[in-house]
């Protein structure tokens, strides 16, 4: 099972450096030593982009080699994939080497394509027979990939949060009490508890006309904290997170308010684990998120989704994919920082280490992976359910699994005692059985789709079905 390096076709983030220094392809041609007849190659992805000049421009432009990853590629590749596997195409199957050269040298065409299957699928389940007017995407989708487009990292907002965490006093009792302080000086707010509350579906509230911010009662301190810094995020930053949204979020009314809920909790997380100082821990501490959460007070959770979001230009962090998924397999929470993605439609692959989690809660799962486009994955899966509130609660169980790139698995403790070269740990593993191309899989659940099934040869394959090869 080797483990293949895949070129890197950067042409749109060197556009992205050569149009905001406002550069003519002449002028970066020759700080790059190149001919321009090249650089237009590159620019085009008609050419991958080789080590040499790829540690040129990060040393010239100041950044790391993570910041070329463009993983919209990978994202949209898969797209492609899953709606090519509609029974819909199966008189024009396209292979997997066409997909790709499609979403490398048309992206633009490809988006287009997807927009109009959305549509079409949309249009097959609704009557009467007329079209949407916008993409017939749930807005939780819609704001799922406008985060994606953004690589979960806000500029202007993790600077806003790490630059009001530095105004805060010292805080050796933890920042419960600070946050609490500002809340009343500031607003005048008092905190109080309800008992009641969260079986009112709230996790808090703000009284105005008696001045107080009302919390659950007994919640642990770490989700106190998150819920202090989403009201100062609303309180003291609206104003910021209304420009962000009005520049670039989706502009359909709910897909518009979930995105401010994103900006709000993404706030919290910037406070509580301010950018400069939680990248430095993780380094130090070899990304341990046990030893994180202690030192920040903070919850597992917490740390993993932050871990995800470390890509500031310059100062960027492990490239990681974050995911929260439920017992029944249901996505609830997924970015990507990488390469990695999963499948729209069906669940995820059940040899993922995210379903052992839930065999032991509590204990964390190490898992070297290899998806379907042979990249190799480092993942850490732990189970993050709460405790129930009373004996006939039943609170929602879920995992959380974090993942990065085999090449960056060192710098983690998570790769100790793991023989990275021994090529046999290595579990196979793909994007849910609808979209995955692996017809020898014993835990297939679905046929292959967009291939022809051949159910009438004088062999039985490890599933009821095999498919004639593409």
């Amino acid at each position: 099972m080797p483990i293949n390096r895949s070129k890197l076709f950067a042409g749109q983030r060197l556009r992205e450096l050569r149009k905001r220094d406002k550069l003519t392809q002449q002028t970066l041609a020759s700080l790059l030593g190149i001919s321009l007849s090249y650089l237009n190659q590159l620019e085009r992805n008609h050419r991958p982009l080789p080590d040499r000049l790829l540690h040129l421009i990060c040393e010239h432009y100041d950044l790391t080699p993570a910041w070329f990853n463009d993983t919209r590629e990978a994202h949209r590749l898969q797209a492609l994939r899953e709606t090519m596997g509609d029974v819909v195409f199966k008189e024009a199957p396209l292979t997997m080497a066409h997909m790709a050269e499609a979403v490398r040298h048309a992206p633009a065409l490809c988006d287009a394509f997807l927009t109009l299957y959305r549509a079409y699928t949309f249009e097959q389940q609704r009557a009467p027979s007329t079209l949407p007017d916008i993409a017939p995407l749930e807005p939780y989708e819609v704001v799922g990939n406008w985060v994606q487009e953004k690589h979960n990292y806000f500029h202007e907002l993790d600077c806003a949060a790490e630059k009001f965490y530095q105004t805060l006093p010292e805080h050796k009792d933890g920042l419960e009490p600070v946050l609490t302080m500002f809340l009343l000086e500031q607003h005048g707010l008092k905190i109080t508890h309800d008992t009641d509350m969260e079986q009112q579906g709230l996790v808090w509230r703000i009284n105005r006309q008696r001045n107080t911010i009302i919390l659950p009662h007994n919640q642990p301190q770490e989700s106190r904290l998150f819920y202090l810094a989403q009201i100062i995020g609303q309180l003291n930053y609206d104003t910021l997170i209304t420009k962000i949204l009005n520049r670039s979020a989706p502009k359909d009314k709910n897909s518009f308010q979930l995105a401010r809920v994103y900006l709000g909790n993404y706030f919290a997380g910037a406070l509580l684990l301010p950018y400069g100082d939680f990248l430095q821990t993780a380094q130090q501490m070899r990304y341990d998120i046990e030893r994180i959460r202690r030192h920040f007070g903070v919850s597992f959770e917490q740390v993993s989704h932050r871990l995800s979001t470390l890509q500031r230009p310059g100062l960027e962090g492990i490239p990681f994919y974050f995911l929260k998924l439920d017992i029944a397999g249901n996505i609830l929470k997924s970015f990507s920082a990488n390469r990695f993605s999963q499948a729209r439609f069906g669940g995820p692959c059940p040899l993922w280490n995210i379903f052992r989690a839930f065999a032991t809660p509590g204990q964390v799962q190490v898992q070297l992976s290899q998806t379907t486009d042979s990249t190799v994955y480092l993942n850490v899966a732990r189970t993050v359910s709460h405790e129930g509130r009373t004996y006939t609660d039943r609170p929602r169980q879920s995992a959380i699994v974090l993942g990065c790139h085999i090449k960056d698995a060192p710098q983690t403790v998570y790769a100790d005692g793991l023989d990275l070269a021994d090529h046999s740990l290595v579990i196979p593993i793909g994007p849910g059985c609808r979209a995955c191309s692996r017809d020898n899989c014993s835990h297939r659940s679905l046929p292959l789709s967009g291939r022809l099934l051949d159910t009438g040869s004088d062999a039985r394959g490890v599933v009821p079905y095999r498919a004639y090869p593409e």
